[in-house]
This record gives structure tokens, sequence and C-alpha cells, in this order.
């Protein structure tokens, strides 16, 4: 194929930074601007070691070293060569043009990445998890990005997908020699082992709602009326000061965000307006903003004043009551908690002196994630394999309650159907969109 480049680094001034050519030929154009600093020539590198010398562009040189990678075994099946350089801007760039100069053609989004699926080096799933792993902000998501990028989903698959290939031969059999009477025992072989990897793919699908968790993060709102605490609250949970702190009811107008990690986990939290009938037009636009929350948070922080819950508390808990909520009274140091508040609360915090706020982040854990959760585990976070998961599970249930007088020919047309939706998970059945749209989601360099 073609060479193609990109810079593989961040474009800002670092310490290391590292261009990237891959094609039939890229050791012809280090030979043009690469002069190694001991007697081993350009055309003579050994794969995977390093070769101190000069790089030279136009106008310029710089001292740093180039490395062979010798197809197959590289990352993207091809030969590749990569310049690595001081980190200054205009050196990467620099280089970088020198190699434009000699012919080679820039990379794509994600063209080095997609070379790798076409040549067999990974799969559109592994594929899907090494753009998880760059793009993560949490451990949590890291080792969710990992899992398919190690090809574990994969593998998986390809397991069911052989399992689902035998049937079809047995089916097969069946239908090419009928004088030996295989139907009913090919009928029932095929049964017992399409449940058994129907059961499968539900175990996965089982695990779609924690790894999506995982992967994205738990979004938290933090409701209630003005003035009890919310943003305290908040700058207690991220332990810094994000949000406007004030005596003054309606202080906060807009949706405050901040993130926290716990226990490996990305924590998504929406300080919102007071939740209360205003004749400020810009506070009644931030309770509006704050219902809108409402829907989009996993768990919501209904905050109350300790000794003073009442009318417009019980209207903001009617507006939330079908909702997965923790009831938090707040300020504590200042108040004694009622009997009804102790009724109504999951836990009684003080935002102010941080009593109890560690207590909330791990209830907050509890009611999203989960407790005894293991997150080295391994969970289905990608919308897309849930979707071609759930697609194959259906097909695969049709063949498990089809009647005893369906033909064995109905039959392979769903397990075939079953087999092509797994397919798009590896993408072994993966169409062009599909593929081009994965890949468009990486940076130029990878």
């Amino acid at each position: 194929m073609e060479n193609i480049c990109a810079i593989s680094t961040g474009l800002v001034a670092s310490g290391i930074g590292v261009v990237r050519i891959s094609g039939d030929t890229p050791l012809s154009v280090a030979e043009k601007m690469f002069i190694p600093s001991g007697k081993t020539k350009v055309k003579d590198f050994e794969p995977n070691k390093m070769y101190v010398g000069e790089i030279k562009c136009d106008g310029f040189s710089d001292y740093g070293m180039a490395v062979y990678f010798k197809a197959p075994k590289s990352f993207t099946g091809e030969d590749i060569v990569e310049f690595h350089c001081h980190g200054g801007i205009a050196i990467v760039k620099g280089i970088l043009n020198k190699v434009l100069s000699l012919g080679v053609r820039p990379a794509t989004n994600g063209e080095f990445s997609k070379r790798a699926f076409i040549n067999g080096k990974m799969s559109l799933s592994s594929a899907e998890g090494l753009i998880d792993m760059i793009n993560s902000e949490s451990e949590s998501g890291v080792k969710a990005g990992y899992y398919l990028y190690r090809e574990k989903l994969t593998a998986v698959v390809t397991e069911i997908q052989d399992v689902i290939t035998d049937c079809l031969s047995e089916i097969d059999a069946d239908m090419d020699f009928p004088e030996e009477d295989l139907e009913f025992s090919a009928r029932e072989k095929v049964i017992s082992a399409v449940k058994s990897a129907d059961e499968r793919i539900v175990d996965l699908l089982n695990t779609f709602k924690t790894g999506r968790t995982v992967k994205n993060g738990v979004n938290v709102g933090i409701v209630g009326k003005p003035n009890t605490g919310k943003s305290s609250l908040l700058n207690a949970m991220l332990n810094y000061d994000k949000a406007i702190v004030s005596d003054t009811a309606g202080t906060t107008r807009d949706i405050v965000e901040g993130t926290l990690e716990f226990n490996g986990v990305k924590f998504n939290f929406s300080d919102t307006a007071g939740i209360r009938e205003s004749d400020d037009k810009v506070e009644n636009l931030g309770v509006t903003l704050s219902k809108k929350i409402l829907s989009l948070s996993d768990v919501l922080l209904f905050v109350i004043d300790a000794g003073d819950y009442g009318k417009d508390d019980k209207e903001i808990h009617e507006l939330i009551k079908d909702k997965n909520v923790i009831t938090v009274v707040n300020k504590t140091d200042i108040s004694d908690v009622t009997d009804e508040e102790k009724d109504i609360a999951d836990i009684c915090i003080s935002a102010k002196t941080g009593a109890n706020v560690l207590e909330l982040k791990q209830l907050i854990y509890s009611k999203t994630v989960g407790e005894g959760i293991d997150l080295n585990g391994d969970f289905l976070c990608e919308e897309r394999h849930f979707d071609a998961l759930k697609r194959a599970h259906e097909s695969l249930t049709e063949v498990i309650t089809a009647p005893i007088d369906t033909t064995n020919d109905l039959l392979a047309i769903d397990l075939k159907n079953a087999w092509d939706m797994l397919g798009e998970i590896s993408g072994k059945t993966a169409t062009e969109e599909i593929i081009n749209n994965i890949f468009s989601k990486f940076c130029v360099g990878k």
C-alpha cells in the first residue's frame, strides 16, 4: 500500500515527538532524510532496534532516533518507520513536512489503525477498545477499553460463531443426505448447542448496564430548594471550590458541573439551581435546566436543610420520587435533625465540616455501580455491541422456540442471521459505513 505519514504525538511542546510512516517503502523515505551515527546504513536497519542519528529537514536538522518495524510484525501489518525527535512544535512539523515533500501522503483520521484492521492485526472491537482507552478519563474506563483492545470480547464472540457454524454444518448434512434420517438427532444436537451459545450471549448482555457506567461514568444531579447547601455539597464532594457559595437564595442560576473519580469510577456532578417559583427570568431559566437534569441523571442527591423540611421540599420530592434518589439532610453542624427528616433521610451530613461526605460518596457508588462489582471483570460497554448481541439473541431464540415441524432450512436462516450479527462486532460482517465511522473517531496519528 502507498506510504502514509502523521505526527503520532500531540502537537504541543513536549520532551519527545514521534513522526510515523507506514506503507510498502518507508525505509526508502528514511534513507533520504536520516543519517545514522553508526556504520549501519538505513537500508540495513534491523527491525525493532533504535538507531541514533541526524534527521535532516528543509532548513534545519535534529538529532534523534529512527526505528524500523518490519511487516507483518508491526502495528499496521505493513513496514513502519518512526522518527523520534525533540518535541518542539516547529521540529515535529518540520520533520513531517520533509516526509510529505518526499511523496508520502498524509494519513487520515485513524488510518494507521484502519490498516491494522484491514491487515488482520486487530478486530473491529479491538479498535473500539483502543479509542476508548485513549479517550478514557477514569481507571475503570481504561480497563473497559483494555478488555476490548486485548480481543477478549472478540474471542468470546468467535467461540459462539464457531458453535453456530457447527450447527449449520449439522443442518447441511441432514439436508444433503436425507436418506440417512438424521433430522431428529441433528435437531436435538443443534437446539442443545444453540441454548448453550445463547446463554453466553445473555450473560454478556447482562453486563451492559454496569459496563456503560464503567465506561461513561455516573451522572449525579444535586437538587433541592434554594439555599440548602447544594453548592457547598458539590465543593465538598470535589474537595475544591467549584461553585459559588452564598447565603442568598437563588445564587446558582445555571448548571455547575464537576467530576470526581471514586473507587476507579468517574462521577459527573451537576449542581442545579434551586427549584422554586420566582419572578426572576434568569433564575427561572436555571430552574428549567434543573428540571431537565432530573431526566439525565443516574442518581439524584435531594438536599434538604436540617430542621427545615417543609412544603417546598415535599413538592420537589413528589417531582423526583420515581427516580433513583438519595435524600441528604445537610447543615447538621448548625441544626438538629427532626424525627420526620430522620425517617426520610438516607444520610445526614455537613457539607461545611465534611462530616459524612466520604460516606455519601460510598453511598452514591453503591446506588449506581453496586457493591461487590469487580471492576477488573469483563463488561459489555459499547451500544453497538449490545445491539448486535441483542439481535443475535433474538435470532437464536427463534431457533430454540421454533415448532417441532419447522424445517431445517428455516432454522438455518435464523442461525445465519445470528452469525452475521455477531460478525458485526469483530468486523467480519460490518458494513463500510460502520467501519469508517469507528475509525473517524481516532486522531490522525493513530
